[in-house]
């Protein structure tokens, strides 16, 4: 079977990676993909400017599955899904992993998804959605800080800001409000309490089909942990993600256990409740707190660089997964895990998470990666189109990961950080203690 990959982030290599392990598989499909899918085995990129079939009325990723005879669909990034591709795909007849339109508001819109928590009482911070500036900042300044400003529409991880002071907050409200900098994502604030706690995400498979209510299910993933924060030891600015480990030694079975009823069975039954069509994944980010599991926000895709530790654990056929999904079998779907770890730092470029040079030429010491089993996934680099050699350059912010599996922490940690000091580009930058004591921010 052919299937098409949307998206062209670390997330979309690692997923496109994983499907071409599939006996099933013959080609995987990534639109547009980046230099890590194009050297891939199985997988073909293709841009849609450049396909001469594409006309105009039908969706570009629809002609192209079709043009490809591609059997099934996976959608990668927020945006398309919260724009209805999903829809599309299985209007033409396409089997689609990825929530249709109205389930992918939970992550387009934080006032919805907080509404959707507090009606079927998933447990969470309580929260204040503001569009007027004025009374925004009159409820900070009566509520005090700490206290954490969202935007509520999609802002490529820039609209949350974790206010430590009452000026920050205000400074936040401004920023988000009136500069622009999020768009019209930032013209509706949700202002919600501060929780103290350690951070955690959890990845999951969904099926919820209304036509079928009774096949519903949320299977949760092995906890994953991401680190944000620019600098060892948790300093710096926020990130869209400098590395993540998996699984993780502080999440006891009764953690998940709680997690599960308090969060994610609610979850499963509001979109029951809902009508949803989900059938995808959707992200639980979750802070263990004194009280127990509180979750922060809904992602309804895989996260990124999550994907990176966790999907390289699944000791099960990607794609029968997905399979099961779309077609209402995930219940009786077995999971099977490896036993260990999973590191994978990220590599970045000068001058992230602010501006920062492009086309950098990137060079891999081939025999210390191999040495090391560690797989680098790529996020923000493609193929330099004027060398003979599929020379990689830099063409993004987050550049690569080093993902690498060892028995114990300890095995995965060495031979990731291995990997990682065998890449170089100019003004390449990495965090050294990911995964390690004091690492990971809290609250």
């Amino acid at each position: 079977m052919n299937i098409i990959v949307v998206g062209n982030g670390g997330r979309e290599h690692t997923i496109a990676w994983k499907i071409a392990q599939s006996s099933k598989v013959e080609k995987v499909i990534c639109v547009p993909g980046n230099g890590g899918t194009a050297n891939e085995s199985k997988c073909v990129n293709v841009d849609p400017k450049e396909c001469s079939y594409i006309k105009n009325g039908e969706n570009p990723f629809v002609q192209i599955a079709k043009h490809e005879n591609c059997t099934m669909a996976v959608i990668g990034p927020e945006d398309p899904l919260a724009e209805g591709l999903a829809d599309e795909f299985w209007n033409a007849g396409i089997p689609c992993v990825g929530p249709k339109k109205a389930g992918a508001q939970l992550e387009a819109s934080k006032d919805l998804s907080k509404e959707f928590m507090a009606k079927y009482n998933v447990a969470c911070a309580a929260s204040k959605t503001f569009t007027d500036k004025k009374s925004a900042e009159d409820y900070v300044k009566q509520h005090g800080a700490p206290i954490v400003i969202k935007a509520d529409g999609l802002a490529a991880g820039k609209g949350v800001v974790v206010a430590k002071t009452t000026e920050e907050a205000l400074a936040a409200i401004t920023d988000l409000m009136e500069s622009g900098r999020v768009g019209s994502a930032g013209q509706k604030l949700v202002i919600e309490d501060y929780l103290k706690g350690v951070e955690i995400s959890v990845l999951a498979a969904v099926n919820v089909d209304p036509d079928h209510p009774e096949n519903a299910c949320i299977i949760p993933f092995l906890p994953a942990r991401d680190h944000k924060r620019l600098e060892d030891g948790a300093k710096g600015p926020n990130t869209g993600g400098m590395g993540t480990v998996c699984p993780l030694d502080d999440v006891t079975a009764e953690t998940m256990a709680e997690f599960n009823k308090t969060c994610l069975e609610p979850t499963l039954r509001g979109l029951v409740a809902e009508k949803f069509d989900y059938r995808g994944f959707i992200f639980f980010g979750v802070m263990l707190t004194a009280e127990g599991p509180k979750l922060l926000e809904y992602n309804v895709r895989l996260g990124d660089p999550e994907t990176q530790s966790v999907l390289p654990l699944m000791d099960f056929d990607f794609v029968e997964m997905c399979k099961a999904i779309t077609d209402g079998s995930l219940k009786n779907f077995e999971f099977k895990w490896k036993k260990g770890y999973q590191v994978s730092p990220v590599v970045v470029s000068g001058g992230y998470p602010g501006s920062y040079p492009k086309g950098k030429p990137i060079t891999f010491d081939e025999a210390v990666i191999k040495e090391s089993g560690a797989k680098i996934f790529v996020a923000g680099a493609i193929t330099d189109r004027r060398s003979n050699n599929n020379q990689l350059v830099t063409s993004g912010g987050r550049v690569l990961a080093c993902s690498a599996f060892g028995s114990t922490f300890d095995e995965a940690w060495k031979n990731a950080y291995k990997a990682i000091d065998a890449v170089k580009f100019e003004g390449a930058f990495h965090r050294k203690d990911i995964g390690l004591p004091g690492a990971a921010e809290s609250n």
